[in-house]
């Protein structure tokens, strides 16, 4: 692996469900430390490519490399899939997804639910993965809630223990599908202000959001899908402060709206 290429590198990707095809050849790269945001109408590819990204979905022609490892392949097109069980393994670990839907686990409390995948994954250290599940709630602001099941959190309580639960895999990036979308006003500023926090401290993270204040607020660079292609990509100001595609500058008008 190497120090100096991008955590995420995505070459010419493609993907396809049957003949209705998502992702026409996107590029795109996540350097340490970097926040990307991508943004654009429902059925752009936005959550597709985030799933190809973490190796939830196989593309059919294309390169993922992850600090420079490029994903081994077997076959072409609609047979492709990953050829090493253990690289797709070590790479899902390296890369934490928090999910529109918290998907945290009923049946046991909040401390339960962020130590599960370290200990039974990872094989660590109980003792020491429940110091650090510990202190990863206290950062997201919810240090009282250890104890408590899912059930009994509010919807951003609930989504702040899923991006803890991310945490305490200390992945080298962060992807948020969707983060604040199944939440109303005030619960998602909750949210917010935990990814903003986590951005402010140079974490490498991937986010889908249709909240275009946060893709201004927290990212190195903006990328506006469009039918499965990469339309307009750059930094917010630029993208947001005058936009080149006709297509972005409807899209941005009509979520202002």
């Amino acid at each position: 692996m190497s120090d100096t290429a991008p955590v995420i590198d995505i070459r010419n990707l493609h993907k396809s469900y049957g003949d209705l095809e998502v992702l026409k050849g996107v590029s795109l790269s996540a350097p340490k430390g970097h926040v990307i945001s991508l943004i654009g109408s429902s059925g752009s590819g936005k959550s597709t490519l985030l799933r190809c990204v973490n190796l939830l979905e196989d593309s059919q022609e294309g390169d993922i490399l992850f600090e420079g490892e490029a994903v081994v392949w077997s076959g072409t097109g609609r047979a492709r899939h990953p050829a090493d069980k253990k690289q797709v393994t070590r790479i899902r670990t390296n890369l934490s997804m928090v999910f529109q839907q918290f998907n945290l686990w009923a049946h046991m409390t909040i401390l339960q639910n962020v130590m599960e995948a370290p200990v039974t994954v990872l094989k660590r250290d109980p003792a020491e993965v429940e110091v650090k599940a510990r202190e990863y709630l206290a950062k997201v602001g919810i240090g009282d809630k250890c104890e408590v099941w899912p059930a009994q959190l509010s919807g951003g309580q609930q989504q702040r223990a899923a991006i803890a639960r991310a945490l305490c895999m200390e992945p080298r990036a962060l992807l948020f599908d969707e983060p604040t979308s199944a939440l109303d006003p005030e619960l998602e500023q909750e949210v917010i202000r935990v990814i903003k926090a986590l951005a402010a401290e140079g974490r490498t993270m991937i986010i889908v959001t249709h909240d275009m204040n946060l893709a201004r607020d927290v990212s190195d660079h903006v990328v506006f899908l469009h039918q499965g292609l990469i339309e307009e990509d750059g930094p917010p100001e630029t993208l947001f402060g005058a936009p080149k595609s006709e297509r972005l500058r409807q899209f941005l008008s009509a979520v202002a709206a």
